[in-house]
């Protein structure tokens, strides 16, 4: 795990908090390639210098308007109801 990943990030797992979001990147063989702690006004700076790709986080308040933007950014942000995430926590 690097921070900065010398592979190409494949699919993005976002936990959003209230101030901090707990990113993980994989490649496209599913190992984690990037595992970091993002402030908020750092996600949108942050992915907007990356290739696109598939990233996924939980439904919220905050995710639907996060979506946009990174839909914007030209990545494909996906939401998941929140009985689906538990699985992923563990």
């Amino acid at each position: 795990m690097s921070q900065t990943p010398s592979t190409a990030i494949a699919v993005i797992g976002i936990d959003i908090g209230k101030n901090s979001f707990h990113v993980v990147g994989h490649d496209t063989r599913g190992a984690i390639v990037l595992r970091q702690k993002w402030s908020r006004g750092q996600v949108e700076a942050r992915l907007a210098n990356m290739q696109p790709c598939l990233i996924g986080m939980e439904a919220c308040v905050g995710a639907h308007h996060l979506s946009r933007k990174l839909a914007s950014l030209g990545h494909d942000a996906r939401l998941m109801p929140a009985k689906y995430v538990r699985p992923y926590s563990k």
